[in-house]
């Protein structure tokens, strides 16, 4: 048996996200699950390195399966990226140590929001980042950014109920790029919680347009009320842009 590592880009915009959810077809799991079965003929389950919501894109994402095919890894990458949508792409294959796992080996992500600040948004980066037109004041984001960073429970800051796992995540970095009217909020953690980097984006720019203050991101550490944190900002501007094994 061969334990192969995909790497795999996406553009969300029109699935359901990276989870196959029953009898629909619309996900990155079950698109690829399918290609996969009839490439070797087998049962196949693909584990990705985590979930990706509806709307989310990757550049980075990481899965793995198991099988007893003789196909060469060109060959399958070659059948794979002919028969899956143009939309999915398996940038690369590789053979993986036998108790590899893209889950549960997964010592960090990163993911980047991509936000247009323009007057005018063009049509080819739409689907890709969220117009936002509001003022920025860049330097009270970069500091609410270092009290962000490190080690804290972020249930405050996702949309989990309360729950017996640990909402404790470690925080390595958040950077800001401008490349002329895009603003680029990338993120850097051991794991993030169900839609945090979405949260903590909408509560960066709620301090960033005065809405929040700085004090307000310790309150919500303290109190764990997700309703204290900012918005959700929509799905089409996060990526996935890389798995740290």
């Amino acid at each position: 048996m061969r334990n192969l590592r995909l790497k795999i880009q996406y553009d969300g915009s029109r699935y359901l996200g990276w989870q196959r959810l029953g009898n629909s077809d619309m996900t990155i799991q079950g698109k690829l699950e399918d290609v996969v079965c009839r490439m070797t003929g087998e049962d196949i389950s693909i584990v990705g390195s985590g979930r990706t919501d509806a709307g989310v894109h990757a550049r980075g994402q990481v899965a793995n399966f198991i099988t007893s095919s003789t196909m060469t890894l060109g060959e399958m990458k070659s059948y794979m990226n002919h028969y899956l949508p143009k939309d999915i792409v398996i940038w690369d294959v590789s053979e993986a140590p036998e108790r590899f796992h893209s889950r549960y080996n997964v010592k960090g992500k990163k993911y980047s929001y991509y936000l247009w600040t323009g007057e005018v948004q063009p049509p080819f980066v739409r689907k890709y980042s969220w117009h936002f037109e509001e003022i920025l004041d860049l330097g009270k984001i970069k500091e609410a950014s270092a009290i962000l960073m490190g080690t804290h429970d972020f249930i405050g800051f996702s949309s989990l109920k309360k729950t017996k796992k640990s909402t404790v995540r470690r925080l390595d970095s958040i950077e800001l790029g401008m490349d002329g009217d895009m603003l680029v909020l990338s993120f850097i953690g051991d794991g993030f919680l169900h839609n945090m980097v979405r949260i903590l984006t909408g509560t960066l720019i709620e301090i960033g347009t005065r809405k929040m203050t700085l004090e307000r991101i310790e309150e919500i550490f303290r109190s764990g009320i997700r309703s204290e944190a900012g918005i959700t900002v929509p799905p089409h501007g996060l990526f996935l842009e890389e798995v740290y094994y």
